[in-house]
């Protein structure tokens, strides 16, 4: 029989489960739950080696096992923890909860007997404590994704039993790789994101068990030694995003296990021939300046393909082996030099009469792809991302999207009803004549709503419940024929942008995972789009998670603004221009703290220029120019930096900049007082490219329909592209 737990590991378990509490946000996979939760001291599951959890030694009763991953966990855990009463661990798994920045305590040294101990993505911060090197018998060491910095402890490399380790997605963690010593047990090595840097060292072929090399988006520069053909054991090998330069040495043949090679985003030069790899299922080899071979008697290389990213890599013409590839699910060859009709076979991928591929992503954008789109894109019932976006191309649209993808004429297609999954839908300047689409409002993951540029017209009038739209934060709809009043219903709706989030950065994005040879790749899509921001038509090639925008400009929308506006906090951007709206400026917009561009320009605004809106101290650009405003222009905090075009043909305003002085009596006021508590302002952290509207037909992003997307929560942890065994 099993003997019972032991009385003082029964109390510190339970101690455990008091410190902390239970919050369904604290964990982002999908399928959490607390665990913790069966755990109670009397009757029959009073014996804690029957809860849900914990393992116990089958001979001496001692707790030897505790998995808590994902388990909706959020507290601190500190150096009185009872969790480091229990001594006889031998694996303890904290990841996917939130201990709240709680910093891995040195205590951690007394479970000495640890041989496996996972903290990934869980809310620890800080360094990493050096008693973690005591912990000599460790296999297994995972601390991903938890916000460590500081130096890394270059000891834990030496500890002699550790085969398996992961620090990924530290960003602030520092460090280098060691020389290796001949006899390391390491299997798997995953640096990726993290701020390790210096060169790849020569040692690094000592490591003869290796069969995973993860150093992806790190900050490693120098070439690869030749001493990686040592590591025949390596199965993927991820260099992406780092500053290696120079050729790839002639050695990586002698990888013939290998079957993931991520390449891209570095500075090599030289070719690789694609027909010494005959195990190859990923080839990444985007945004650097390698040439492919294939020998003239190799008619089939890369029989076992599956994901082939060539972007950015200067093609002028489509490489001819991928006539030959028939088990490939995702290509992207976009931003090259590619020009003519995009040929049948290409959408075919294999000249054999057989059943149609399973593509699952297919991306050609920035070319100079024209003409129509094949037909055959129909056969490609497993398509989930499609992006032809930025190409020359013409004609209607293939009549089987008319249930995947965007419209190049006449009426939105309501079937987009249908696509309960999806997060953004573009349709810029694509020829729509249509009323205002309320029906999409019944979407509940719609995020970004882009109309701009085309022939919708009427009244936009009440939604039907006050649930639609939830999660819509960006929305344009300039630049259409819209008329009657500002659908402020639609505004108390818009519940996603009252509340302000001061998150990391992260970006908006979907999550195609596909299994792919031993791995399953999570292969990020990043979200992108134009919009006018402070003036500007700025590209977006990645969406801050956190951005919120309204933009109705260069309608026909008339009568006043309507109050409600200043409850949605979280506004970034709010462009009324070009309109009929008449009335005062409300006082409420001085609660959009978090504003940077407010643009009022060319409508019929009268009255005064409330002076609490000088409180919004992150705006950058106020425009209130071509309106019947009156009064003194408000002083103090970012109004003493916008010009007099921000206040331009409104006779009756006086005061700086403009030149006309006010009156006796009319002498501008200073900025009240703002109140505590304001936020943080938006750090446009990513790339933005002025542009003019683009010519020819842009698709953009078809999502939704077939697409399993998890959890939004669960693809922000998963960021960059994942693989796990």
């Amino acid at each position: 029989m099993q003997p019972l737990c032991h009385d003082d590991e029964s109390y510190a378990l339970l101690q455990l489960k008091e410190s902390l509490v239970i919050n369904e946000s604290a964990s982002s996979d999908p399928s959490a739950y607390p665990k913790v939760a069966s755990w109670k001291v009397h009757g029959e599951s009073g014996d804690c080696c029957s809860w849900e959890g914990v393992e116990c030694d089958g001979d001496s009763g001692h707790v030897i096992g505790l998995d808590l991953s994902s388990s909706c966990l959020y507290g601190s855990i500190d150096s009185n923890s009872s969790l480091f009463h229990l001594v006889q661990l031998r694996r303890l798994n904290l990841a996917d909860n939130d201990f709240n920045n709680s910093e891995i305590p040195s205590e951690i040294r007394n479970l000495s007997r640890l041989f496996d101990l996972n903290l990934s993505m869980s809310g620890f911060t800080g360094q990493i404590p050096a008693e973690i090197l005591e912990l000599s018998d460790l296999v297994s060491l995972a601390l991903g994704d938890c916000g460590l910095q500081g130096e890394f402890p270059m000891g834990i490399f030496q500890l002699p039993n550790l085969r398996i380790f992961s620090i990924r997605y530290n960003p602030y963690l520092t460090g280098y790789l060691p020389e290796f010593q001949s006899g390391s047990k390491l299997e798997t090595l995953m640096l990726t994101g993290t701020k390790f840097s210096g060169h790849l060292p020569e040692s690094l072929g000592n490591l003869k068990s290796l069969k995973e090399f993860h150093v992806a988006k790190c900050y490693f520069s120098g070439v690869v030694p030749s001493s990686l053909g040592n590591l025949t054991q390596l199965f993927g090998l991820f260099l992406s995003d780092n500053k290696l330069h120079g050729a790839i040495p002639e050695s990586i043949y002698r990888l013939q296990n290998l079957e993931i090679l991520d390449l891209s985003n570095n500075f090599f030069s030289g070719s690789l021939e694609l027909n010494r790899f005959r195990n190859l299922a990923s080839l990444l080899l985007s945004y650097n300046n390698l040439s492919l071979l294939t020998s003239h008697n190799a008619t089939f290389p890369l029989p076992k393909l599956q994901l082939l990213s060539l972007e950015g890599c200067n093609l002028g013409e489509l490489p001819s082996f991928l006539r030959d590839q028939n088990q490939l699910e995702i290509l992207e060859i976009g931003d090259n030099k590619l020009e003519g009709h995009i040929p049948k076979w290409f959408m075919n991928m294999r000249s054999l009469p057989i059943p149609p591929p399973a593509i699952y992503e297919f991306k050609v954008s920035n070319n100079k792809f024209n003409g129509e789109i094949p037909e055959v894109i129909c056969n490609l019932t497993s398509l989930s991302v499609l992006d032809l976006s930025n190409n020359n191309l013409s004609g209607k649209l293939p009549p089987c999207l008319g249930n995947k993808s965007n419209t190049a004429s006449g009426k939105i297609p309501k079937s987009l009803a249908n696509c309960t999954k999806l997060e953004i839908l573009n349709l810029e300047q694509t020829n729509i004549n249509d009323v205002f689409p309320s029906w999409l409002g019944v979407l509940p993951d719609l995020k970004v709503l882009i109309l701009r540029s085309n022939g919708l017209h009427g009244v936009i009038g009440k939604p039907e419940t006050n649930v639609e739209f939830p999660r819509l934060q960006i929305v344009d709809l300039s630049n259409n024929s819209f008329k009657g009043k500002l659908p402020l219903e639609y505004f108390r709706n818009w519940t996603a942008m009252k509340n302000v989030h001061n998150e990391p950065l992260i970006y908006m994005q979907a999550d195609t995972s596909i299994d792919i040879s031993r791995a399953s790749v999570t292969n990020p899509y990043p979200y992108s789009m134009t919009m006018t921001n402070k003036g500007v038509m700025i590209l977006y090639e990645k969406i801050q998670d956190s951005l919120t925008a309204i933009d109705l400009s260069s309608n026909g929308f008339e009568g006043g603004i309507p109050e409600v506006l200043g409850d949605l906090k979280a506004l970034h951007l709010l462009n009324l221009s070009n309109n009929f709206l008449s009335g005062r400026i409300p006082l409420s917009l001085s609660n959009l703290k978090e504003l940077e561009a407010l643009d009022l320009s060319q409508n019929k605004l009268s009255g005064e220029i409330p002076v609490q809106l000088a409180q919004l101290t992150f705006l950058e650009i106020f425009n209130v120019s071509h309106n019947f405003l009156s009064g003194s222009i408000p002083r103090g905090n970012q109004f003493g930096a916008f010009d007099n075009t921000s206040f331009d043909a409104n006779s009756g305003l006086c005061g700086e900049p403009l030149s006309k002085k006010c009156r006796n009596g009319e002498d501008p006021l200073p900025a009240p007082k703002e109140d505590e508590g304001s936020g943080y302002p938006l750090e446009f952290g990513w790339k933005v490219v002025v542009i003019g509207y683009a010519t020819g037909l842009l698709i953009g992003v078809i999502l939704g329909c077939v697409m399993n997307t998890r959890k939004y929560e669960w693809v922000v942890k998963n960021y960059f592209a994942r693989w796990e065994k």
